[in-house]
C-alpha cells in the first residue's frame, strides 16, 4: 500500500448517508484518500446486476488500492478486477456473509485481501441471546402472559417450570462464530461450562477460549441451555428436527437468535407442546411469525420479532470495523475479519 492509499466505497446513497459516521470518516481520512462510487438499489442479500454499472466500477478502480462494497454494488468479478492493477484489499461492509458481491476465488488468485465486517450486527445479537437465556430460565413467557391477562400475583406453583439462575449451568452453543465468541465473554461472569458444536472451528480455539468442542448430540443432550447460532446454509437448513429436539433434557432452555430456517418449525412446536422445556426465539421460519401460529399462545415460549441485531441508531458499526481493518492492513498488520476458504466452505455448506 502507498503512504496515502486510494480507497473507493461502492454503495447506494442510503449506505453513504446512513452508515458513515463523521468520526469514522475522519479516521479514514487520517491515513487514506477516499471517494464514493454511487450505485442504486440492492440490499443485504442482493447484488447489482447492471452490466453498465459493473463496467463503470472497473474504470473507477484503475488507480484504487482498496475497495469497500455494500448495498447497490455490482459483483466484483474477474472482469472487474482486470481493470484494477493496484487493488490489494476488498471489504464487504454488510452482506450477511452470504451475498454475491465478491468473487473470492478471483480475488485470492490476484493476492487481494478480502474481509467482511457483517459481524457488526452479530455483537448486539449476542447480547439479546444472553437476555433470552435469562428470561427463558425463569419461564418468562408464562409470567408475562399471566400479567397482561390481569392475573398479577406471583404463582409459586409455577416455580417447578423455572430453572432459575444461570450461574454454574452448562450452556451449549450450536455455531461459534462472532456471535458465539462474544456470547462466551458474556457468560464468563456466570461461571458457566460451555459446550460447542461447530465443524468449522480451528482446533486451537477451544484451548484458547476455554470451552469443550463436541458433537451436536452432546450439545443437545448434555446442556441446560442450548443456543442456536448457526448460519443458514444448504447444509444447516432444518438441521434441528424431531430427532435433535428429542435429545433436549426436561427443563432445558432452547434459544434461537440466528436463522429460523436452521430449525424444523413443526418439530420445535411439537417438542414445546410437551411442556417440559422453555424457548426464547428471536427468529422463526417463516418470518414474520404467522398470526395463527401456535407459538404465539404457548406459555413456555418467549418471542421477539427478529430484533436482536439492532444496536441503536444508524448502522455505523459496520463502517467503524471496516476503517479498523483498513488501518490495520495499511499499517502492515494482520486483519481480523478475513474471508477465507474456511468461511467460503461455511457459506456454501461444504
Amino acid at each position: 500500500m502507498p503512504t496515502r492509499p486510494q480507497v473507493l466505497l461502492a454503495c447506494n446513497p442510503n449506505v453513504r448517508n446512513s452508515y458513515l459516521a463523521a468520526a469514522d470518516i475522519a479516521r479514514l481520512e487520517s491515513f487514506a484518500e477516499w471517494d464514493w462510487f454511487s450505485c442504486t438499489g440492492g440490499g443485504i442479500y442482493s447484488t447489482n446486476t447492471d452490466t453498465e454499472t459493473a463496467r463503470r466500477l472497473g474504470e473507477a478502480l484503475t488507480t484504487t488500492d482498496a475497495l469497500i462494497v455494500c448495498h447497490g454494488a455490482p459483483t466484483v468479478t474477474e472482469a472487474v478486477l482486470a481493470s484494477a492493477p493496484r487493488l490489494r484489499f476488498i471489504g464487504e461492509l454488510e452482506g450477511d456473509r452470504f451475498a454475491t458481491r465478491l468473487d473470492l476465488d478471483a480475488a485470492w488468485a490476484r493476492g487481494i485481501r478480502t474481509v467482511d465486517t457483517t459481524n457488526a450486527s452479530s455483537y448486539p445479537v449476542s447480547e439479546w441471546a444472553l437476555a433470552l437465556i435469562l428470561v427463558s430460565l425463569r419461564n418468562g413467557g408464562t409470567h408475562f402472559r399471566q400479567l397482561i391477562a390481569g392475573d398479577t400475583g406471583m404463582k409459586r406453583e409455577l416455580f417447578p417450570t423455572m430453572q432459575g439462575e444461570l450461574w454454574g449451568k452448562r450452556v451449549g452453543l450450536i455455531g461459534c462464530g462472532h456471535m458465539g465468541r462474544r456470547l462466551m465473554s458474556f457468560l464468563r461472569p456466570f461461571q458457566t461450562e460451555i459446550f460447542v458444536y461447530d465443524p468449522y472451528l480451528p482446533r486451537e480455539l477451544p484451548e484458547a477460549l476455554g470451552f469443550t468442542q463436541t458433537s451436536l448430540e452432546n450439545v443437545l443432550s448434555g446442556s441446560d441451555v442450548v443456543v442456536c447460532l448457526a448460519p443458514h446454509t444448504p447444509k444447516t437448513e432444518k438441521m434441528l428436527g424431531a430427532a435433535q429436539f428429542a435429545l433436549l433434557r426436561p427443563g432445558a432452555v432452547f434459544v434461537n437468535v440466528s436463522r429460523g430456517k436452521v430449525v424444523d418449525s413443526d418439530a420445535l412446536i411439537a417438542r414445546l407442546r410437551q411442556g417440559d422445556i422453555c424457548a426464547g426465539l428471536d427468529v422463526f421460519d417463516p418470518e414474520p411469525f404467522p398470526a395463527d401460529s401456535e407459538l404465539l399462545q404457548m406459555p413456555n415460549v418467549f418471542l421477539s420479532p427478529h430484533i436482536g441485531w439492532y444496536a441503536g441508531g444508524n448502522q455505523t458499526g459496520f463502517f467503524a470495523l471496516m476503517v479498523d481493518e483498513l488501518q490495520r492492513f495499511c499499517g502492515g498488520h494482520e486483519t481480523w475479519f478475513d474471508l477465507t476458504p474456511r468461511s467460503q466452505a461455511n457459506r456454501s455448506g461444504k
